[in-house]
């Protein structure tokens, strides 16, 4: 383990966005448990959500304002994820947009740039979908299948991609595909390449989307290409560093998404709470029994740690200082500590947790997805183990 001092880095942890969070509060009333249980039975899109928020100016958070955005920092964003789980919505319908984009403003050239970055800003356009994933190489990125061919003024895109979120309700979609041969690479990072999609000419025309039926509501998908052409100033950058403008992005989705799980205990831990202290069994409230509160005391205890460590991981990315090793910690902490109070309120509430009108059980299912994705809690500890920790490398 590598115990070099560090360079001394001044912090500052105080901001926390309070109008913000109120302005997030406000929009988020008006879309009450009894909206999104309604999405979850229909399996339906949050239109009206998302509408209200894109109005509201908060999907363009972290766009600069010469195109358009508000230009904030990394932790405001992260603040409006929270706030819309603590109110007991979900924000897989509206988080992807504030980070694919930064694949476009930090790679993109300046055409594309000025051609997307103000759509999007204003909601004209949306950037939701990132088809990465595939079926057969799952998180060994390198080994995916999709290619893309350049032919001329236009690449050529064979392939599949699954568990695409939001493809059916995008207008762009960022595609990772491989431009150069596995076997043609001196390291098997290189050769992949990334692009931007305009799927309103896609779809019909070599690309077909179908939804996959899921234990959340996510609108997630399966993307297939057959000779889907797209003009050769879709790539993104360089041909060939996809992955590397892809990695460059995964912090700030570990930070962001951290959030969300932050917030997601947050409504746990309020819920048992309240819950705990109306429910009366045996003449006395159940908020009386140290079974009862052990098990949310202890997250709450989870939760203050996470969300300290996740002020940290902001506050490193902001000031433009390595993070990787916070920002994994904080997706970490943060999804367990969302686990355990999920828990705990299931517990709290007994057999009423499994009815829908308490939306203890829908939150449940949503908090869970955060240990396996974007990024699963093991491919976590293997990377703290071999890059924080100096043990070999397990795969």
């Amino acid at each position: 383990m590598d115990t070099t001092p560090t360079a001394h880095v001044t912090l500052d942890l105080g901001e926390d966005y309070l109008d913000i969070r109120e302005s997030v509060r406000r929009i988020c009333a008006d879309f009450p448990g009894a909206y999104w249980r309604q999405l979850d039975e229909e399996e339906a899109y949050p239109t009206a959500f998302v509408k209200a928020m894109t109005q509201a100016g908060f999907l363009s958070a972290l766009i600069p304002e010469s195109y358009g955005g508000a230009g904030l920092p990394l932790r405001a964003a992260g603040v409006i994820l929270e706030e819309i789980h603590a109110s007991g919505g979900n924000a897989s319908a509206t988080h992807a947009q504030m980070y694919t984009m930064g694949t476009v403003l930090r790679h993109g050239s300046a055409q594309q740039k000025q051609k997307y970055l103000p759509a999007i800003a204003s909601g004209e356009l949306r950037l939701q979908a990132f088809g990465v994933t595939e079926p057969t190489s799952g998180t060994d990125t390198t080994r995916l299948k999709t290619k893309a061919v350049r032919q001329g003024d236009e690449y050529v895109i064979n392939g599949q991609k699954i568990w695409t979120s939001r493809a059916l309700y995008s207008d762009l979609m960022l595609v990772l595909a491989r431009t150069t041969p596995l076997d043609q690479v001196t390291k098997r990072t290189e050769g992949l390449s990334v692009f931007l999609v305009d799927m309103r000419q896609a779809v019909g025309h070599g690309m077909t989307i179908r939804p996959i039926k899921a234990m959340i509501n996510h609108n997630t998908t399966e993307v297939f290409f057959e000779d889907l052409r797209i003009p050769a100033d879709s790539l993104i950058g360089e041909e060939g560093k996809g992955l590397r403008y892809i990695m460059d992005g995964m912090n700030a989705e570990r930070i962001l998404v951290s959030h969300e799980s932050l917030g997601d205990a947050k409504w746990f831990i309020r819920t048992a709470v309240k819950y705990a202290n109306e429910r009366v069994v045996f003449d006395r409230p159940i908020g009386k029994n140290q079974g009862i509160q052990f098990p949310i005391a202890k997250a709450y205890a989870q939760t203050q740690a996470a969300e300290l460590m996740l002020l940290k991981s902001a506050a490193l990315f902001q000031a433009g200082q390595p993070c990787g090793e916070f920002a994994n910690l904080s997706k970490l902490l943060s999804a367990e500590a969302a686990w355990e109070a999920g828990e705990a309120c299931m517990q709290t509430h007994g057999g009423f947790a499994y009815a829908r009108e308490y939306d203890v059980e829908r939150k449940w299912r949503e908090a869970r997805v955060q240990r396996t994705a974007p990024i699963s809690t093991n491919l976590i500890l293997s990377y703290l183990a071999e890059h924080v920790l100096g043990l070999p490398r397990s795969y």
